[in-house]
C-alpha cells in the first residue's frame, strides 16, 4: 500500500489543540501548518474559539467549514479516541498523532481499520515536507535534500538541526512514534519516487517485518537514495539464549549489519557520523575501491592521515616508480613521493600545484580517492591578498571533481572559509578533522562495496520432524552435504554390527545432545569393537538410553574445524553464519553473517573476512585447505534455512576442512517453538 498523499501534500489540515502558548506543541504545530496557508485550507481547533496567530479558531471537528484532509492531534489522551471517532464521522482519512500516553491503543488500530484511515503516530514529533510547505512538528527546519524517518523525534531533530549547521537541508522529516499503523517501511517506499531526496537517515530501535524494511532500503538504493541507518541493537532478539554456537556469537547489530548489506544501505554509530556521511554523499561520487592517494603540505598531517585511513579499512598504496618519476618532475628535492605525498613547500610557492598534483593522482589509475590534508581552505582567510588565487585553485578542482569518477576529499585547517565554501559548491567534501574526512570517505566506500542483492527462497525439502544428530545427519546426506559414514545404535548387538560395517578409527556420539562435548556425550579415537562397547557402556550409564550414532572418525591432515550456522532472525528471517568453528567457537568469536540465501560470491566474502582465513590459506607453510568446498557448504546451508520455514537453527559445528575437501562431522537442527519441526 502508498503511502498516502495526504502524508505529502494534504488539501487541508486542522490541527486539534492548537494554542498560543509558545511552550506548548499546540503553538509550533499551529504555527506550522499556517506556513502552508498559501498551498492549502489551513484550520486551527481549539475549546475556548478564540482567535490565534491572527487566524479564527474552531471549538470542534464538527464545527469546521470543511472535512480535513490530515487531522494532526494534541489533545490530552483521553480525548484521542473520541476526537478520532468525531473525524471520520466528517469524512477525514489521514492523522497525525502527536499525543503520548494513548491508552487503549487496540481500539483506536480497530477504528483506523474500519474506516480505512491511516495515522501517523501516536507519540510521534511531527512531519515535515520542504517541497509542499508542510510544517506539522517543533522547531525549523532548513530545507535541503536528506529525508529523515526516526522511531525517536528527538533524535531526528538532532540529526536535522546537526545537518542545518553544516549546510545540509531536509527534504522530508517524519517521527514514526509508536507505528499503531504506519510504519518505517511505509514511509521509506514513499520515499522511493520523491524527487527532492537523495539520501535518507533512519533511526529504528526495533526492525519489526525487517524483510519488508529491507525491500524498501534496496528500493531506495536501487533509485540512488542510498540509506544511514542509526540503531541501539537493544531488541528483545539480542536477549534470548541461543541454544546454538551460531546464535551466541552473533549480535543483533551482526544482523542489522548483514540486513544493510542486502538492502545497499550503512549503519553509522552516531548522529554527527550519519550527517558526516549524508554531507558527503549529497556531494560526491562513491569511490569505487579503498586505495587513496594522501596528499599533503605536512608530513605530520600527511602521516596522521595515513595511520587514520589504515585503521578505518583504507589503503594507501605505494605509487609506482613511473607516477612518482611524474611527482618528482613537479615537486622539490626530498619531497615524499610514495604516497602519502608531501608537497615539501611547493603549494606556498605556487597554489596550481595543489591542483596539479591532484589532477596527476587522479587520472593516474593507481587510485580510487584522494585525500588532501593541511593548509589549503586557510591561505585567502589568513593572507586576503592571495584570496583569489587559492578560490581559483578550488574552482580548478571544482572542474576535476566533475570530470572525474575519483573523488576528491579535503581536510582543511579552516572550517568556513570562502575557499571551504567554494569547495562545497564543487561538490568536493571538505572537513575541519582528517577523521571526520576519512570516515565519510570510508563508510562510502563501505557503501560501493554493498550495492544491494535480490534475496529469494529457494525450495527445500522439509528438514526432519525427529530431533537429533542422526536424523539432521542423514537429511544433510540427501542435500549434498558431505557427512562421514554412520549407524544408528540403540543396543549393543546394532553397535557390534556398526563397528564391522566401519572403517575405524571411530567416533561415539549421544545423538540427542545439542552440545555434545560439554556432556561427555562424544568419544573419539574407538579403534576395537571392545573401545566401542567400553564408551557405550559409559556413555549409557552416565546419560541414558537413547539414539546413538557411531561414525568414522576424519583422520586426515591439515585440519582446520570451521563453523556454518543458519538461523531465522525473529525480524530479519533467514540467515548464515560462517566462522572458525571447533569447541573453541565462542572463545574466538570470528564470524561474519549474511541474509540468507547466499550465493558463491558474497559466501567467498564472507570466508574472505575472517581472521581465520590465514589458516585456510596456510600458515607458516601449512598447506592451504580446500575453502572453495567450505564456500559450497556456506551456499548449501544459506539455502536450506531459507528454504525450509519449520526450523529456526541449524548448525554444523565442527566442519572439517582439509586439502582435499570439508566434511561435517556434527550437526544441530532446532525446529519452531511449537513443535513442527525439529
Amino acid at each position: 500500500m502508498s503511502l498516502p498523499e495526504a502524508f505529502i501534500d494534504p488539501t487541508s489540515v486542522a490541527v486539534v489543540g492548537a494554542s498560543a502558548d509558545q511552550t506548548k506543541w499546540g503553538h509550533w504545530l499551529a504555527l506550522g501548518a499556517l506556513k502552508g496557508k498559501a498551498r492549502r485550507d489551513v484550520w486551527l481547533v481549539n475549546r475556548s474559539g478564540d482567535d490565534l496567530l491572527g487566524e479564527p479558531t474552531y471549538r470542534s471537528v464538527s464545527d469546521l467549514p470543511g472535512t480535513p484532509d490530515l487531522l494532526v492531534l494534541c489533545v490530552p489522551a483521553g480525548h484521542v479516541l473520541s476526537v478520532v471517532t468525531e473525524a471520520l464521522a466528517r469524512g477525514t482519512r489521514a492523522f497525525l498523532a502527536i499525543t503520548a500516553g494513548v491508552g487503549d491503543q487496540d481500539e483506536l488500530a480497530l477504528l483506523l481499520q474500519q474506516h480505512d484511515a491511516r495515522m501517523l503516530g501516536p507519540n510521534s514529533l511531527g512531519m515535515y515536507d520542504a517541497s509542499t510547505d508542510l510544517q506539522l512538528a517543533w522547531g525549523h527546519f532548513t530545507p535541503g535534500r536528506l529525508a529523515i524517518v526516526s522511531q525517536s523525534g528527538q533524535l531526528g531533530s538532532e540529526i536535522a538541526n546537526l545537518g542545518a549547521r553544516q549546510g545540509l537541508g531536509v527534504s522530508r522529516f517524519y517521527s514514526v512514534g509508536n507505528q499503531l499503523d504506519l510504519n518505517a517501511a511505509d514511509l521509506l517506499e514513499g520515499l522511493v519516487d520523491d524527487q527532492q531526496t537523495s539520501a535518507v537517515a533512519l533511526y529504528l530501535e526495533s526492525f519489526a517485518d525487517g524483510a519488508r524494511l529491507v525491500r524498501a532500503l534496496r528500493a531506495l538504493r536501487a533509485a540512488g537514495k542510498p540509506t544511514l541507518i542509526l540503531t541501539t541493537g537493544a531488541s528483545e532478539g539480542s536477549k534470548r539464549l541461543a541454544q546454538s554456537h551460531t546464535g551466541s556469537m552473533t549480535s543483533t547489530l551482526d544482523v542489522v549489519d548483514a540486513a544493510c548489506r542486502a538492502a545497499g544501505a550503512l549503519r553509522v554509530s552516531t548522529p554527527s557520523e550519519l550527517v558526516a556521511t549524508a554531507r558527503y554523499l549529497d556531494a560526491a561520487d562513491l569511490p569505487q575501491g579503498r586505495r587513496i592517494a594522501v596528499v599533503s603540505d605536512s608530513g605530520g598531517q600527511g602521516g596522521i592521515a595515513a595511520d587514520v585511513a589504515a585503521g578505518l579499512g583504507l589503503s594507501t598504496p605505494v605509487f609506482s616508480p613511473e607516477l612518482q618519476t611524474q611527482l618528482a618532475r613537479m615537486l622539490p628535492a626530498g619531497a615524499a613521493l610514495a604516497n602519502p605525498v608531501d608537497l615539501a613547500g611547493a603549494g606556498e610557492a605556487d597554489l596550481e600545484v595543489y591542483a596539479s598534483i591532484t589532477e596527476l593522482l587522479a587520472g593516474s589509475g593507481e587510485v580510487d580517492a584522494v585525500l588532501m590534508t593541511g593548509y589549503l581552505g586557510c591561505y585567502g582567510e589568513d593572507t586576503p591578498s592571495i584570496a583569489d588565487d587559492e578560490l581559483a585553485v578550488v574552482d580548478r578542482l571544482g572542474k576535476l571533481s566533475e570530470a572525474s569518477h575519483v573523488p576528491l576529499v579535503v581536510h582543511s585547517m579552516s572550517d568556513s572559509s570562502p575557499a571551504v565554501e567554494r569547495m562545497w559548491e564543487h561538490h568536493i567534501p571538505a572537513y575541519e578533522g582528517v577523521e571526520l574526512a576519512l570516515g565519510a570517505l570510508a563508510r562510502a566506500a563501505q557503501l560501493a562495496e554493498a550495492p544491494g542483492r535480490s534475496l529469494t527462497t529457494p525450495d527445500a525439502a522439509p528438514m526432519p520432524r525427529v530431533p537429533g544428530y542422526w536424523q539432521a545427519h542423514q537429511r544433510l546426506l540427501t542435500m549434498g552435504v558431505p557427512l562421514p559414514a554412520a549407524h544408528r545404535i540403540t543396543d549393543r548387538a546394532e553397535l557390534a554390527e556398526a563397528v564391522r560395517a566401519l572403517q575405524a578409527p571411530l567416533v561415539l556420539k549421544a545423538g540427542w545432545l545439542e552440545h555434545k562435548s560439554e556432556h561427555g556425550g562424544i568419544r573419539i579415537g574407538l579403534r576395537s569393537l571392545a573401545d566401542a562397547e567400553a564408551a557405550y557402556d559409559d556413555m549409557v550409564r552416565r546419560l541414558g538410553p537413547g539414539d546413538y550414532v557411531i561414525e568414522e572418525q576424519d583422520t586426515r591432515d591439515g585440519v582446520i574445524e570451521m563453523l556454518i550456522g543458519g538461523r531465522v532472525d525473529r525480524d530479519f528471517g533467514p540467515t548464515v553464519t560462517v566462522g572458525l568453528g571447533g569447541v573453541q567457537a565462542e572463545l574466538w568469536r570470528d564470524v561474519h553473517v549474511e541474509l540468507a540465501p547466499v550465493d558463491r560470491e558474497t559466501a567467498r566474502a564472507m570466508v574472505g573476512r575472517l581472521r581465520s582465513k590465514a589458516l585456510l590459506d596456510g600458515w607458516r607453510g601449512a598447506p592451504a585447505a580446500d575453502a572453495d568446498a567450505l564456500i559450497d557448504l556456506v551456499v548449501s546451508v544459506s539455502e536450506i534455512v531459507a528454504g525450509s520455514p519449520e526450523i529456526t537453527d541449524l548448525e554444523i559445528n565442527p566442519v572439517r576442512v582439509a586439502p582435499g575437501g570439508a566434511l561435517a562431522v556434527d550437526a544441530l537442527v532446532l525446529p519452531l517453538a511449537d513443535g513442527t519441526a525439529s
